[in-house]
């Protein structure tokens, strides 16, 4: 691996500061960023005390924001504009610091920018409804008026390494589109990308006591974020055993939990194999592998599976990965070491319990080569718990009852993906499937950012996500009646 010995010259070598209030606050205990890819030092953010979260919920709690919708509108739009003329400089922040390729940061700054839009165009609709009473013979003539008001506390959001700018963006954009106060505290491996984010809103005009952003070592600054007196509601996106911690502590405080998926792409024998085994791939690897809706077990119909598999590693082949900043390399680094060995550690189990490696499983450092199994059965580890990177494990079925049986055979519930093209086979997953979201002839995790996602079991509470679902769960609804 190389190293670029003029990066502390450049623009993006960061020393950052917590975002508290209008102020930015640096201070004595600083966090190191690295690269994955070649252990460079990138940057700096201060590790927050209690007392500066403690001043940071103060801060958030005293202010009422006054913003019209029009105002809230044109600071999302604003923030647009401004990321998109910035893209090329806050992707590679992006890379720098999590290993995502140039290819995956870059569609990750369109992704930003289109959630930015749709909170702008969602903060100017009405969001009421007006009921008549007289509707029974114990009515009367009257009508109810419903609202959604701004929460009266504060909103904790805390976000994942994985989509380092767009979990941020998914929090914190309807939070502003409905007038709320939030405090972040962002992953403490990719802090720079929200610190990024949080300084274009800032320029388009959002006050600083709408948004604060605090960084620090999680086991010192969680608990207090959690169940300090002013927070009303708490959005989170992470893993299983966190938000299940989350739950536990909150006490009596709103949470929003979207957790890890395992999701199945379901290849049915009448399946186009060619059509499949690119969404497989694509499903597989994109963004490393590292997403709650990558495709994490595919399972392939026994009279196609030969075939469907041959064509998946041909495919797996062609996928390049190296140096993240590589604009040819389709695969960076996972975020970390410790995440590699972890899928190298997995995907040897599961070939001395059987199964059958035909490529990959490949580790230097953080680079994790994409990887394909066959043979894999559903009680292995690798597919039994969620596998958070680029592995393709294949698993085969006889028919559509054992392919849903083993779908819902995991304790997660977030996507899916069916490749078929019969409908009846269509109607029967769409029904039976135990997820949050059913995708035909698409990966599991698509979706665009307006609309609800989500899942049940240990994916989530079945609370949704997406500008407009995020929006309805950061309000107290209100109605008014009055004789008309």
């Amino acid at each position: 691996m190389t190293t670029n010995p003029s990066l502390k010259d450049s623009p993006l070598f960061r020393e950052e500061a917590l975002r508290i209030g209008g102020e930015r606050l640096l201070r004595e205990r600083t966090i190191a960023i690295h690269n994955p890819f070649n252990r460079e030092r990138i940057g700096t953010v201060p590790m927050a005390t209690l007392a500066d979260v403690r001043q940071a919920y103060r801060i958030a709690q005293a202010y009422r924001p006054t913003l019209s919708r029009y105002e809230r509108s044109n600071i999302l739009n604003r923030a647009s504009a401004l990321l998109r003329a910035r893209a090329d400089e806050a992707s590679t922040l992006i890379t720098l610091e999590s290993g995502l390729c140039k290819k995956d940061s870059m569609y990750e700054i369109g992704r930003v920018a289109d959630v930015l839009v749709f909170g702008a165009n969602e903060a100017l609709r009405d969001d009421g409804q007006v009921f008549s009473c007289d509707l029974t013979p114990h009515g009367k003539k009257r009508k109810v008026i419903t609202t959604r008001e701004p929460l009266l506390g504060v909103i904790t959001a805390i976000t994942p390494f994985n989509h380092p700018m767009n979990q941020v963006a998914h929090k914190v954009v309807p939070s502003i589109a409905t007038n709320n106060r939030m405090v972040l505290k962002p992953s403490e491996k990719v802090p720079l990308s929200a610190l990024f984010l949080a300084d274009i809103l800032y320029e388009a005009g959002l006050p600083p006591e709408m948004f604060q952003v605090v960084t620090g070592d999680p086991r010192e600054i969680a608990d207090e974020m959690l169940t300090n007196e002013h927070v009303d509601l708490i959005t989170f996106t992470g893993g299983v055993s966190i938000g299940k911690y989350i739950a536990g502590k909150a006490g009596y405080r709103r949470i929003v939990l979207e957790l890890g998926g395992n999701d199945p792409l379901i290849v049915m024998d009448d399946a186009d194999l060619n059509k499949a085994s690119d969404l497989a791939v694509q499903g597989s690897y994109k963004n490393s592998g590292q997403r709650c809706t990558a495709v994490k077990r595919m399972l392939v119909h026994e009279k196609v599976a030969a075939d469907f598999t041959d064509l998946v590693v041909e495919k797996t082949r062609n996928w390049r990965h190296g140096n993240p900043m590589d604009a040819g390399n389709d695969i960076g680094t996972v975020i970390d070491e410790a995440a590699a060995r972890l899928f190298e550690t997995r995907v040897n189990e599961a070939v001395a319990q059987g199964a059958r490696l035909l490529v990959g499983n490949q580790r230097d450092g953080a680079l994790y080569s994409p990887t394909v199994l066959d043979k894999v059965r559903p009680e292995m580890t690798l597919v039994r718990e969620e596998t958070f990177g680029p592995v393709s494990p294949i698993i085969t079925f006889s028919n559509i009852d054992e392919a849903i049986q083993i779908s819902n055979g995991t304790a997660f519930g977030l996507s899916s993906g069916i490749c078929t093209n019969r409908m009846d086979d269509v109607t029967r997953f769409a029904k039976e499937l135990v997820v949050g979201t059913v995708n035909l002839w698409e990966v599991p995790g698509y979706r665009i950012e307006l609309t609800p996602f989500g899942g049940i079991k240990d994916s989530g509470l079945g609370y949704k996500e997406g500008v407009q679902e995020a929006m309805k769960s950061f309000c107290n609804g209100k109605t008014f009646t009055m004789p008309w």
